[in-house]
């Protein structure tokens, strides 16, 4: 069955996906007019002022922190690692590219998300790619098979993998077994998934920025201290890159192919930028400002924290360490406790291991809820939704007393389908994205705060749902009549096609 999947999987990203993501990426790029540079900034402003909302309305903070929860996880620390074992110090460089062009499909991926959520009557709403595809292609069925593929992905197998970390990052510095710390963590799963979305969302809130910044204040020490190595590090990072020297370490020859493969499979897995993921948590907020196209730009900013910030961390800590030129045969989430006690003493693997875990645990939190939401698209029910809960706890516990590389194996292959149906379906959706994002653009340098009003998009109309984005809907006209790109005569696929991106100029000039 293992030869069987990496067959499958060796072929989905050598011949499909490595082109996909960075072709998608490098599209995104050029059509957004470099949207992850221009915005930068702004990103960060609207992240910090949308923390205010009314009562049970879910803020674009806290839907980011949602987000960052499934992303910043085990992959930051576990699989930073195995991308280094296994493709070199060149895959960090990978990983770069695909978090900076990742972040462009982010941008598509949870405006489209914001566009096509659904109300659930009660202050929150819920979406995802699912939704995007039932309503702007019309085609359920294929959102069921993404659907499934997600709740697969990351209500099973991802937390199986989260779980398998957390585990061996505690059994191999303490006499625990692994069957008591699955079960521990099993219970402490169940204790916050079956009290709903607030209770995963404040959690979140707390918690995530906490961690995210511990982790990265120990790396920025260790850096401090072995400040006369970094540029021969990232000298080392480029180098092998691109295959300008070659080298070995823990018993593996690297090759650029292994490199480039190693680095988008981890940075993909880390950041989850185009997978179709992220969208899930972007959907429920009530973006400020209220625009669809705020809380895509918003949610480039959990790439760049978990990529270029959490997982560089990581690589400095095992790079600077020089554990890989010892030889040892250390994979996974023990290199990096190895690496980090080799620098500051016993007390950093212990460190490592208490990251593993707040890590581990909010994402396995967030990936449920990203699990549920797909659930409720395909069927609306309280019996199944409490068999699913009942079900992610029990794999929680079964990853843990797994092996390392059969829940890598089934990860890699889900993620890979998932992504393979998402990137197709944002490319042929990325006209409307494209189109909100240049009425937002105008707004700003109107000096406006973007207010997002259906009546300028009268195609959105058809495939939207009426109790979404209606508050925008009272403010007064302002808009030139002509029709153009946006003129109701057009279809949704004409408009949802990626050809629709070439009229964006054509949108009258609000300001």
């Amino acid at each position: 069955m293992s030869s069987m999947i990496n067959a499958i999987t060796s072929v989905l990203w050598g011949y499909l996906l490595i082109y996909l993501l960075l072709g998608a990426g490098i599209y995104f790029t050029l059509r957004s007019r470099f949207v992850q540079i221009r915005h930068f900034i702004h990103a960060w402003k609207i992240m910090f002022a949308s923390r205010r909302t009314e009562k049970n309305e879910v803020s674009s903070f806290q839907a980011l922190c949602t987000s960052l929860a499934a992303h910043v996880g085990t992959g930051n620390l576990a699989g930073v690692a195995i991308a280094i074992y296994i493709g070199g110090p060149g895959a960090i460089f990978w990983m770069w590219v695909v978090a900076l062009l990742g972040m462009s499909s982010s941008y598509i991926e949870n405006t489209l998300a914001q566009l096509y959520k659904t109300n659930n009557n009660d202050g929150t709403f819920r979406g995802g790619p699912a939704y995007y595809i039932q309503k702007a292609l019309g085609l359920r069925w294929l959102g069921i098979v993404f659907s499934s593929l997600l709740l697969i992905t990351f209500g099973f197998v991802f937390n199986m993998v989260h779980a398998n970390s957390v585990a061996a990052s505690v059994s191999v510095y303490t006499d625990i077994s692994i069957e008591y710390i699955g079960l521990f963590f099993a219970l402490i799963t169940s204790l916050i998934i079956f009290r709903g979305i607030h209770t995963i969302t404040r959690f979140a809130e707390i918690v995530v920025p906490f961690m995210a910044l511990g982790y990265f204040l120990i790396a920025m020490v260790v850096v401090l201290m072995r400040l006369e190595d970094i540029p021969a590090v990232f000298s080392l990072i480029i180098s092998h890159a691109f295959g300008l020297e070659q080298a070995v370490g823990g018993g593996i020859g690297y090759s650029v192919a292994q490199a480039i493969m190693q680095g988008v499979k981890r940075g993909l897995f880390s950041n989850e930028a185009g997978m179709g993921s992220g969208p899930n948590a972007a959907a429920t907020a009530t973006p400020w400002p209220h625009h669809p196209a705020a809380q895509g730009i918003i949610s480039m900013t959990s790439v760049f924290i978990d990529t270029i910030v959490i997982c560089t961390a990581t690589a400095a800590i095992v790079l600077l360490s020089g554990q890989l030129e010892t030889g040892n045969t250390l994979n996974g989430i023990q290199l990096t406790q190895a690496s980090l006690g080799s620098i500051v003493g016993p007390w950093g693997a212990w460190f490592i291991t208490g990251a593993v875990i707040l890590f581990g645990f909010t994402s396995v939190v967030a990936n449920y809820y990203y699990g549920e939401s797909n659930l409720m698209f395909m069927k609306n029910n309280r019996k199944l939704l409490f068999l699913y809960r009942l079900a992610v706890v029990l794999l929680v516990y079964l990853g843990a007393v797994s092996s390392l590389e059969s829940v890598w194996i089934l990860a890699d292959l889900s993620m890979g389908l998932m992504a393979l149906i998402n990137l197709v379906v944002i490319v042929l959706l990325s006209g409307p994205a494209l189109q909100v994002l240049k009425d937002y653009d105008r707004q700003l340098q109107a000096g406006k705060t973007p207010v997002f009003n259906r009546k300028h998009f009268p195609f959105l109309s058809q495939t939207i749902d009426n109790d979404v984005w209606t508050s925008g809907s009272d403010e007064p006209d302002d808009l030139d009549e002509r029709s153009d790109s946006t003129s109701s005569e057009a279809t949704p696929l004409e408009t949802a096609s990626p050809r629709a991106a070439d009229d964006t100029d054509q949108l009258p000039d609000r300001s």
